[in-house]
């Protein structure tokens, strides 16, 4: 966001220490009330002089406990979308962690709180208008999860085929037998499927003419193609697919979360359907 929509001097006063890890980001976007439908956010920058006063939360925030930038998005008097960078310990600003998760659980997930915050007025992104510009962060994020995912699909497959070949049962490797390698070549098959259309998106992405609904499609695609290779490999494991001596089941209980961030599995099917169709069949 701050590369897309900030000044020369944000760039140089933020991006350099977020590029070497010296920094840590976060980009805060999802609200209590609002996750599939961002365009309703109630986080407010208002003007006070020099300085933009923020108030409102926001939940499901990846680093936002810990974040040395914050990219906040929020509307302004005039209901613009904009983004805001709130530093660390900005006055006002207020996190905590997210706890019980059986998900991604190496993530910090909080949720935050602005209460009448003050950030100096030149943290406003200058390029940032409308909520086209978040979304537009979305579709880069979106593009890396269909690459993403299909790591922990060849991961799932690798550990199944290996576990299928050593497992004996019947006096053969189950590897033998016909309903093990129907899965195994479903695996196979979709996960190259998923590789090629990755593919043929960044190749789009490159030159700039991927649009959204094919984003969604290879997103949707990929996310849900990886959480049927988790399930199937887990099935040809056992009982020992529930335990952490295979990584298995760490890779089902996290794709259940990639599922749903980023637009869920169902918002892109209504994002695909909208383009192919021409009707919108979003609410309002």
């Amino acid at each position: 966001a701050i590369h897309s929509f900030g000044s020369s001097e944000q760039h140089a006063r933020w991006l350099l220490g977020l590029v070497s890890g010296e920094r840590v980001g976060c980009f805060a976007l999802t609200e209590h009330g609002h996750g599939s439908d961002p365009g309703g956010m109630e986080t407010r920058a208002e003007r006070d002089g020099d300085y933009y006063v923020l108030n409102g939360s926001k939940c499901w925030i990846g680093n936002a406990s810990i974040a040395d930038v914050k990219v906040v998005w929020a509307k302004d008097e005039d209901g613009r979308v904009g983004g805001f960078v709130v530093e660390k310990d900005a006055p006002g600003f207020r996190a905590r962690d997210i706890e019980g998760k059986f998900s991604l659980r190496m993530s910090r997930t909080s949720e935050c709180w602005f209460e009448n915050c003050r950030i100096p007025a030149e943290n406003r992104l200058p390029n940032a208008s409308g909520l086209k510009a978040p979304l537009s962060c979305l579709l880069y994020a979106r593009t890396g999860i269909a690459w993403g995912v299909i790591g922990a699909a060849i991961d799932c497959y690798e550990t199944a085929m290996t576990y299928a070949k050593e497992r004996e049962q019947f006096g053969r490797p189950i590897a033998g037998f016909q309903l093990v390698q129907q899965k195994l070549v479903w695996m196979a098959q979709e996960i190259t499927k998923a590789q090629l259309l990755a593919l043929r998106l960044t190749r789009l992405m490159e030159t700039g003419a991927a649009r959204p609904a094919q984003i969604s499609l290879a997103k949707r695609n990929n996310v849900w193609m990886s959480l049927q290779c988790a399930r199937k490999a887990r099935d040809i494991l056992g009982a020992t697919g529930i335990t952490d001596s295979h990584s298995v089941i760490r890779h089902l209980m996290n794709l259940e979360s990639v599922t749903t961030y980023e637009g869920t599995h169902d918002i892109h099917t209504l994002i695909i359907g909208r383009d192919i169709t021409g009707l919108n069949a979003f609410g309002g």
